[in-house]
């Protein structure tokens, strides 16, 4: 099934074909231009993927097991055969015209630290524990958190343009600012605005600023410049929340990148095609995983 799941790159990545048909594969030419790479990046013609959309989110269910605010607690993802599935692994990323699929773990006004279990078989969401106890935020966050599916940041790779910090082994993080709070678990079409380069005790955690196309705003904004005056102080308000919210714990404040300032839709492209082409090669073992699970 993992082995399956390198297919699912190129759903992952149809940036100009729209909605890929599912269990359909066809040759995909996807040219990096277009989405303006800075020139630090290494040049690169092409990636060429065989297209393969594993599932339809909207045939996806929820499964709860256990209790919430337990150790026990997770939320599967089950398919229309009630078959567990990966929400990391299988939910395709690019839904083409700029749209993206992303997993909520945190709604926002709640303080329940809530994650995919990426060490666990079908990577579950749980509540993250530190020495055995469940983890809270000091605060609640203010934003819908969570994820975007088939993108992964190589802890094997510095990133020349953030201070050669390496990645975070995780997930892409969303964090979605649109009015309504989302549920756990819940498959929202998002389109990203923004990227904040968030170093986290030296590691790079890239926060991807993005919006519900169900928002009533969404038409609204489109880049960051949008986002200053359609939602003022927005982007600022997250990367203070973002640096700070370890302080509380006796831990220094977290530090940015990029100029301490968020970067544009481009940019924010740019860090998730390149973290999707990661997550293709983590997922074809052309790099170790580790602890890592790929079901």
């Amino acid at each position: 099934m993992a082995a399956t799941r390198v297919l699912a790159a190129a759903g992952a990545l149809q940036a100009f074909n729209g909605n890929a048909p599912f269990i359909k594969q066809h040759p995909f030419l996807f040219k990096q231009k277009a989405l303006n790479l800075s020139k630090s990046t290494k040049p690169r013609n092409r990636f060429l993927f065989t297209c393969r959309s594993l599932l339809k989110p909207d045939s996806i269910q929820i499964k709860e097991e256990g209790q919430p605010e337990t150790l026990d607690y997770r939320v599967f993802f089950v398919n229309g055969s009630g078959k567990k599935v990966s929400p990391w692994h299988d939910i395709p990323l690019n839904l083409g015209d700029g749209v993206f699929n992303y997993i909520v773990e945190i709604p926002k006004e709640t303080s329940a630290k809530m994650e995919v279990a990426t060490e666990e078989a079908f990577t579950p969401i749980k509540q993250d524990t530190k020495k055995g106890k469940l983890r809270y935020y000091p605060y609640n966050i203010n934003w819908n958190y969570g994820l975007l599916p088939q993108t992964w940041e190589d802890p094997s790779l510095a990133n020349t343009e953030v201070e050669g910090a390496f990645g975070d082994n995780d997930p892409v993080d969303v964090v979605e600012i649109g009015e309504s709070q989302g549920k756990i678990g819940q498959i929202l079409k998002v389109k990203p605005l923004a990227a904040l380069a968030m170093i986290d005790e030296g590691e790079l955690d890239w926060k991807i600023v993005a919006i519900s196309l169900d928002d009533p705003r969404a038409s609204l904004v489109n880049d960051a410049a949008d986002v200053e005056k359609h939602f003022p102080g927005t982007l600022t308000a997250i990367r203070d929340w973002f640096r700070d919210y370890k302080i509380p714990d006796g831990k220094p404040a977290n530090k940015f990148g990029l100029g301490n300032k968020a970067a544009s839709k481009d940019y924010a492209l740019k860090v998730i095609a390149e973290t999707n082409e990661a997550w293709a090669k983590l997922v074809k073992r052309s790099i170790p995983s580790g602890e890592l699970s790929l079901v």
